[in-house]
């Protein structure tokens, strides 16, 4: 009961908590002598990367625990939630060293991070280690062996290779393998029920996602602010997900944008569909409403941690499932994405039943408190359950017996953890009873004395031993019997359990379709058009959280257009923009980007009209900001994010650059700016938003074909 309080706390604090229960009882240990101590052992080791308690965990975010390997020169990523049993898999090229795995990382967000000790010790790897030292946990190489990761993940798994799970590489395998291999040492003999592992193509490769780098998720305040807050975030704005699943599938969209124009226009009909249609959209968004946590409920009872309420919770979702099922069963023009999603949601009908038939109305939050299966469904409980309460009416009857006879009104028949049941009077009564000493009471009335208060004496009857046991023996047999039933119901409801996570991430599925049509519909965002080319073009672009935080009326947000096409005048691959201090520069740079990633996740957006040619990369490099912890100036970290930029922005990147040269005197950075500029326009070629205050630079519009000049029009009131 304590560790409830202490665990949250520990676990915030940074704390891995080791827990040690009792595996035998007091009777069992004394057959083994007379002094013999009671068996205990370590059943679990607690970390901040395999939580499984609704109290440890934000229903609305994913926590991942996160592995890194590497074998001859390659990199391989791999990571899981426990909490939902989702796995995944991603190489990361040689060419791409430590940058692509801190993007990578910055993408998954992870709570714990697995790296071999030996990385810690190389210098190419100090700024991710010291980066990512709250999460990290070092484990000696010889956990990263990527021939024994081979084996732990087939036997898992259940398979002769590997090569159904997309051919993975030795250093996925690796990694994946380490996270088994710390799964199996911090569960002990408990193993969480995982998914079989996707894999996601290495960075920049066809099908792959949106790459975004750590320091432009940071600029950009996607998920959380530059303060850690998730509110006045990207995510915070958009998220109109009812269910916690819901939720964390939309962050998860937001973290990886996709890169395929094809699933991008398959969410965008999904989310255009509910748009259209509102009386489905809320019949859809009213189900969901009451859908719990179906897939950490399904996870606590997989590990041995589950209660009845998770019981409860999965039958909740599969009902809701099956509502969802029949809404949606007599459309014939469906889109794809919701015509899969209704496919999905399965039919459980025969589990729903059963557990309908198990249950109570109201339910105990732990097993250990009993009273959670209905009357009716198991005979033999039934009879020790009445048993039990015929006993307690037999109680209630002595105790009117006992007031008859000794004419004591204020006489209660009680019942402790101690004594058992007993009499309790007041002292004043008891001393007259008691007046001829201990012994005329016991015969004269029939009460044993057992205890003596201050202001009460408690007596015990040989009819309340005899109930007392009775009672003790049915109840201890009925709770005993519950157990077992609740134990076959966790097993017919882990049989079905690949099934009713598919349920449940169907559920998620248009839960967030319907998010983001009430999103759509509630703020005025359209539907924007996808391809191939390097076009960009938005009419009308809004910034979705300034917007946000506006009221309609004089102080509304000034919608405004960007055309980086380069096919009419004024429409050049790079903006140069120029404009006063508070004129919103930064504001329209950030809300091009934000426009960007909003439509690759297959969401609406904020714009009277969009055409964007699919962005591969997005770089940010917006304000100014020191490292001092390791030894990097404001110039200093400008310069090494700038060179990230130049280095690797191609054709379909897209770069908002904010006052790059500030950092430094006025010559210097007005020459850094300049080169900044002829790099990205010439050998770069990609879609550019540059900020700046230095006009000089203004003059290169007359030598640089893809180059316009842009300022910001001021009006004052």
């Amino acid at each position: 009961h304590a560790a409830e309080q202490y665990l949250p706390r520990l676990i915030r604090a940074g704390h891995r908590v080791a827990v040690c229960e009792q595996m035998e009882s007091p009777a069992e240990a004394r057959k083994r002598g007379s002094k013999s101590i009671v068996r205990r052992a370590v059943v679990r080791v607690i970390t901040p990367g395999t939580l499984s308690e609704e109290t440890l965990l934000d229903s609305r975010r994913h926590n991942y625990l996160a592995s890194c390997a590497e074998v001859r020169g390659e990199l391989g990523l791999a990571w899981l939630d426990m909490s939902t049993g989702e796995v995944w898999m991603q190489p990361l090229p040689k060419t791409g060293g430590p940058g692509l795995l801190a993007a990578a990382l910055a993408r998954i967000a992870p709570g714990e991070l697995l790296l071999p000790d030996g990385f810690l010790a190389r210098d190419d790897m100090a700024g991710l280690v010291d980066e990512l030292e709250d999460v990290l946990t070092p484990l000696p190489g010889s956990r990263f062996d990527s021939l024994n990761a081979e084996s732990r993940l087939t036997e898992t798994y259940g398979v002769s290779t590997l090569d159904a799970f997309g051919e993975p590489g030795r250093a996925e395998i690796a990694a994946a393998g380490a996270l088994l291999d710390y799964l199996v040492l911090t569960q002990i003999d408990r193993m969480p029920r995982l998914a079989r592992p996707s894999r996601l193509p290495a960075p920049g490769a066809n099908g792959a996602v949106m790459e975004i780098d750590a320091a432009t998720r940071r600029n950009l305040e996607l998920s959380i602010t530059l303060s850690g807050e998730r509110k006045g975030s990207l995510l915070s704005i958009i998220d109109r997900t009812i269910t916690g699943a819901g939720a964390r599938l939309l962050a998860e969209r937001l973290a990886a944008p996709l890169t395929d124009v094809a699933a991008i226009e398959g969410r965008l009909d999904g989310v255009g569909y509910l748009v259209e249609d509102a009386a489905r959209r809320d019949d859809i968004r009213e189900l969901l409403r009451v859908v719990p946590d179906v897939e950490r409920a399904l996870s606590r009872l997989a590990l041995g941690r589950g209660g009845p309420r998770d019981l409860a919770a999965v039958r909740a979702g599969l009902e809701a499932a099956h509502g969802l099922r029949d809404l949606l069963a007599d459309v014939v023009t469906l889109p794809d994405a919701l015509a899969d999603a209704r496919d999905r949601l399965g039919d459980h009908h025969t589990l729903v039943v059963e557990l309908n038939r198990a249950l109570t109305p109201e339910l105990p939050l732990f097993t250990r408190d009993g009273g959670f299966i209905a009357s009716g469904y198991s005979p033999d409980l039934d009879e020790q359950k009445s048993l039990r309460d015929e006993s307690r009416q037999l109680i209630a009857g002595l105790q009117a017996q006992y007031v008859d006879a000794t004419g004591v009104n204020g006489l209660k028949v009680k019942h402790n953890n101690v004594l058992g049941y007993f009499v309790e009077m007041s002292s004043a009564h008891a001393e007259r009873l008691m007046e001829g000493g201990k012994e005329s009471t016991t015969e004269q009335y029939g009460l044993i004395h057992r205890q003596t208060m201050a202001s009460a004496v408690r007596f015990t009857t040989v009819e309340l031993s005899e109930l007392d046991d009775r009672i003790s023996r049915a109840g201890e047999r009925a709770l005993a019997i519950e157990l077992e039933l609740f134990d076959v119901l966790v097993r017919q409801m882990l049989d079905a359990a690949d099934g009713i996570a598919v349920t449940a991430r169907a559920l998620a599925e248009l839960d967030v379709a319907a998010g983001l049509a009430e999103l759509a519909t509630r703020s005025r965002y359209t539907r924007p058009r996808l391809t191939e080319t390097p076009v960009f073009q938005i009419t009308g672009g809004r910034h979705p959280v300034v917007e946000a935080v506006l009221d309609d009326g004089p102080s509304a947000f000034v919608a405004n257009d960007c055309d980086l096409s380069g096919e009419q005048e004024g429409a050049g691959r790079l903006w140069l923009v120029t404009g006063p201090n508070m004129a919103g520069k930064s504001t329209f740079l950030r809300q091009n980007a934000l426009i960007a990633i909003l439509a690759q996740i297959g969401s609406f957006v904020p714009a009277g009209a969009a055409t964007i040619g699919v962005v591969d990369r997005l770089f940010s490099r917006v304000g100014a900001a020191d490292d001092l912890a390791r030894g990097r100036s404001t110039f200093m970290v400008e310069m090494v994010e700038a060179a990230a930029i130049l280095n690797q922005a191609g054709p379909r990147a897209l770069v908002i650059l904010d006052e790059i040269g500030r950092g430094t005197a006025t010559f210097d950075g007005l020459s850094i700016a300049w080169a900044t500029v002829e790099h990205l326009h010439e050998v770069n070629g990609c879609r550019t938003l540059f900020a700046t205050h230095f006009h000089e630079l203004t003059k290169l519009a007359t030598r640089l074909d893809h180059l316009s000049c842009h300022t910001m029009r001021v009006k004052e009131w």
